[in-house]
Formats: structure tokens, C-alpha cells, sequence
């Protein structure tokens, strides 16, 4: 195990090329973090300040992209949004998660990065690639990038064309109002034949991410038991 300072010791530290990358989109926003929270996710962690993993939990309690539609994880924010250690439930005891959360939106997607073997937990994609769990299709894709890159295509606006489908009027206005533990609860769900064809119709509530989390982990469990249910399980485009 390495100590925070060690891994803080870095000549060549990932934060000011990736801070300049992200000041560069003004839909990005970057949270404030108190030091010490800093450090404690970057020794839970285990990885150097080098990395922008590290960056993330060292310099930032987070990113909010697009109004909050996105949430991309860091050091925690006082406001609600936990740390990569406290999303990942990490103990600092240096061994690996199997995958680690990296990100959500308020629709309860998420992103992670797949650990040493995605296969074991029935992932696609390789050891180290971002994937997403869509909430309109309770499936997991890989996005062919590590969370670098990622972080340099949300960077690049990349999240706009990602979410066309899944946003309505005025989302803005519902996003902004939420608050940083919360989401948007969406009925008829999201991978309704319903949502898909009138998306605009869908009746819309907060929601606690956890919350969120559980009745999609629970759909997605029950339809992989059941192949022949009703669900829509399609992208909508």
C-alpha cells in the first residue's frame, strides 16, 4: 500500500492538461473538494495522481456535464455526490474491484470501467473499457475507450449526440432542479415500447440514485431470466 503523498509525488501529474481540457467545454463543470477528502479517495484508490483517475479524486469532488445530466465521480462533493471510493464501497486494502463505477446520469445509466476479467461478471468489452448500462435497454455496452479517453470525449461534447434520444423538452430545467443524490424516475421506464415511441409523454419524478439503481438491477435480473418478456429492448435512435 502506498501512502497519499506517495502517490500525490508525481512529476508529471494527469491535472493540468485534463483540467484544460475540460475548462474548455462550458458544459462542464468542475466541483470543488477539501483536501483531505481528496487525498483519503486517492489512497483508497491506489493509483497516482499521474493517472486521471487520480486527477479526478485528488482535484475535484466531481464533474457535472450538461446542466448535471451527467455526473462524473471524483473526490466527493459535500452537495451529494459520493466519491469513487464511496460509490465503490473501496476499504484501501489495494485490492482491484471487479469493475469500478466511474459515472452516472440522472436517468440511473452508469458507466464503469471493466476490471481484470469483464467476463466473469458477465460484461462485454475488455479489461479497462468504459462501459455503459443503458436505462432504456438494462444492457451493458462497451464504448471501445479506457476512462481517459472518456474523459476527453465528454470533453469534446461527445455526451450530446450520446443522449439525443433520451431527452425531451425542458430537460434542463428538470436536470438543474434536482439534487446531487437524486435522479429522474421515468414512467412508462425507459425501455417501454411506450417511452420509445413518445418519450415527451412520460410522466417524470426524483428519485434517490440508489433507488434508481435497484428497480433497474431488478428488471434487467428479471428479463435476462425471462427473454420472452415484454420489454423493449432496443436503443431508441
Amino acid at each position: 500500500m502506498r501512502s497519499a503523498e506517495e502517490l500525490m509525488a508525481t512529476p508529471d501529474p494527469a491535472w493540468p492538461t485534463l483540467e484544460a481540457e475540460l475548462l474548455s467545454n462550458p458544459q462542464v463543470t468542475i466541483l470543488s473538494v477539501p483536501a483531505g477528502a481528496g487525498r483519503d479517495c486517492l489512497y483508497r484508490l491506489q493509483v497516482s495522481a499521474r493517472s486521471r483517475l487520480g486527477a479526478l479524486a485528488l482535484h475535484t469532488g466531481g464533474l457535472l456535464v450538461d446542466d448535471g445530466w451527467l455526473r462524473v465521480l471524483g473526490g466527493g462533493d459535500e452537495a451529494g455526490l459520493p466519491s469513487l471510493a464511496q460509490a465503490n464501497d473501496l476499504p484501501g486494502d489495494g485490492r482491484p474491484p471487479a469493475s469500478l463505477v466511474v459515472g452516472h446520469d440522472v436517468l440511473g445509466g452508469r458507466f464503469e470501467v471493466n476490471g481484470a476479467d469483464p467476463a466473469a461478471l458477465g460484461r462485454p468489452g475488455d479489461a479497462g473499457e468504459v462501459c455503459y448500462f443503458g436505462p432504456d435497454t438494462l444492457t451493458w455496452e462497451p464504448l471501445g475507450a479506457g476512462h481517459g479517453a472518456w474523459l476527453s470525449w465528454i470533453a469534446e461534447g461527445g455526451t450530446a449526440q450520446f443522449y439525443a434520444s433520451l431527452r425531451w423538452t425542458d430537460w434542463q430545467a428538470e436536470t438543474r432542479a434536482l439534487p446531487l443524490s437524486h435522479g429522474l424516475t421515468v414512467y412508462p421506464f425507459l425501455w417501454s415500447r411506450e417511452a420509445h415511441e413518445n418519450l415527451a409523454a412520460t410522466t417524470r419524478g426524483p428519485a434517490p440514485m440508489a433507488e434508481l439503481f435497484s428497480l433497474q438491477d431488478e428488471f434487467a435480473a428479471r428479463f435476462a431470466e425471462e427473454p420472452d418478456a415484454t420489454a423493449l429492448h432496443i436503443r431508441v435512435d
